[in-house]
């Protein structure tokens, strides 16, 4: 029989639950075949009123036939940048069982030219996915009226 005391402390450990919730079943999931197809789901999915306004930053997840699994906002940020947390992205790839992740964040100015900063955390997120077997098939700078993706210009 357990003591007061040590049923006190089951009561304070915190339950973690790891769910996944698709609404779209399996043959309803658009398939990504490209970095275009790829960026037209991309500006379905972002709020026109931002696009142009603020840095964010979201996550594509996809099965292993590329069929997309959900569209996570990872950050929001300000004008010029938005943080983008490693962790964060894995927890939510990991989360969906996702294999494949593209990496989509807009710049409001409209120049989709990767900065280092992009470059940087491209890197370090293909390391990461590597580890963990989570491919990052593309990363890709968006405006409303065009992209640059990493994967199309072998920056990957």
């Amino acid at each position: 029989m357990k003591t007061a005391a040590e049923t006190q402390k089951l009561d304070i450990i915190s339950e973690i639950e790891l769910i996944y919730r698709s609404k779209v079943s399996a043959s309803q999931r658009p398939q990504i075949t490209s970095s275009r197809r790829a960026y037209e789901l991309a500006l379905q999915n972002w709020d026109e009123n931002k696009i142009e306004f603020i840095e964010q930053c979201k996550i594509m997840l996809l099965s292993q036939s590329h069929k997309v699994l959900g569209i996570y906002e990872m950050s929001s940020g300000g004008i010029a940048g938005t943080v983008v947390d490693i962790r964060l992205l894995f927890t939510a790839a990991l989360k969906a069982a996702a294999v494949n992740v593209i990496l989509i964040h807009n710049h409001p100015s409209g120049n989709t030219a990767p900065s280092d900063a992009d470059r940087q955390i491209t890197s370090k997120a293909v390391k990461a996915g590597q580890f963990l077997d989570v491919k990052i098939l593309d990363h890709l700078i968006i405006s409303s009226e065009s992209y640059y993706s990493f994967a199309d210009d072998g920056a990957l």
